[in-house]
């Protein structure tokens, strides 16, 4: 069963940094383009960043430009989303999920809070 667990998430001052990741298994990772989204309360969910099988091309959405950068280890099965420079707009549920457009399956989500 294709399963997708997102960790590492946390409270955060601003100005401070997170790494998430998310550890993918039962399916061939590195056949697979990736891609981080984020939802905060009362918002729907946005697109964070996304990155391709041999990471030759990645998106980052505007917002976390220069800020934010994704990667991935395929000999590990994870990928990773590197979140410098906090804000607080930045609060929101992180979900990593298969795909670069179209998605299949999601990770359960990791809490990001940045707050003084």
């Amino acid at each position: 069963q294709v399963q997708l667990v997102d960790s590492w998430g946390g409270l955060v001052q601003p100005g401070g940094s997170l790494r998430l990741s998310c550890v993918a298994s039962a399916f061939a990772f590195s056949n697979y383009p990736m891609s981080w989204y984020r939802q905060a309360p009362g918002k729907m969910r946005a697109f964070v960043a996304r990155i391709t099988t041999d990471v030759a091309n990645r998106r980052l959405a505007d917002s976390v430009m220069g800020r934010f950068t994704i990667s991935r280890d395929n000999a590990k099965n994870t990928v990773y989303l590197q979140m410098n420079s906090l804000k607080p707009e930045d609060t929101a549920m992180y979900y990593c999920t298969r795909g670069w457009t179209r998605y299949d399956y999601w990770g359960q989500g990791t809490q990001v809070t940045v707050s003084s």
